[in-house]
């Protein structure tokens, strides 16, 4: 039994650098197609981005269901995955985005972080240049800010200007 408890917390863990790297060089490359849709103002709860979520809640069930057939390790695997998944929602879905009809502001240090670092995600037009690819880790702000005046430097266009601290995000 521990395990299998240390299966999943080291599945919910890898999910993260998982997800970073599936937002960075999938989502931003060339699934941008998808994930357009998250950068962009929309007014329905459903995007096409949310093909992604699908895509891991499919991989989820499947482990899940290769586990219960006999391959026990994957269960635990699957059960990590749906709960990164779990945990995209509320937090990513539900605090960050405030899809959620009571909209909760971001209160302690981590949450706020975490937002902040995802408003300066959007702050940026377009698939290049976006910093903060993590979904439940955020870099530090100061080092967001000097990666984001890099690359504007760098491609020597003008800043487009980002919401205010407290502002919401694309999609609000």
């Amino acid at each position: 039994m521990i395990a299998h408890i240390a299966l999943f917390l080291c599945t919910l863990v890898a999910m993260e650098a998982v997800g970073f790297l599936a937002h960075k060089y999938v989502m931003h490359g060339w699934g941008w197609f998808l994930h357009r849709s998250h950068h962009e103002k929309h007014l329905g709860a459903v995007e096409t981005n949310d093909v992604y979520l699908l895509v891991l809640a499919l991989v989820a069930i499947t482990l899940i269901v290769l586990g219960n057939s006999g391959h026990d390790p994957l269960q635990w695997i699957g059960a990590g995955v749906a709960a990164f998944g779990i945990i995209y929602v509320v937090v990513h879905d539900g605090i960050v985005h405030r899809h959620w009809p009571l909209r909760p502001k971001p209160r302690n240090r981590y949450l706020r972080r975490l937002y902040h670092a995802h408003l300066m995600h959007h702050g940026v037009q377009g698939r290049e240049h976006s910093v903060s690819f993590g979904f439940l880790y955020a870099p530090p702000i100061h080092r967001l800010k000097r990666q984001l005046r890099a690359a504007r430097r760098a491609e020597n266009t003008p800043a487009k200007t980002l919401p205010p601290m407290g502002a919401g995000l694309a999609g609000d």
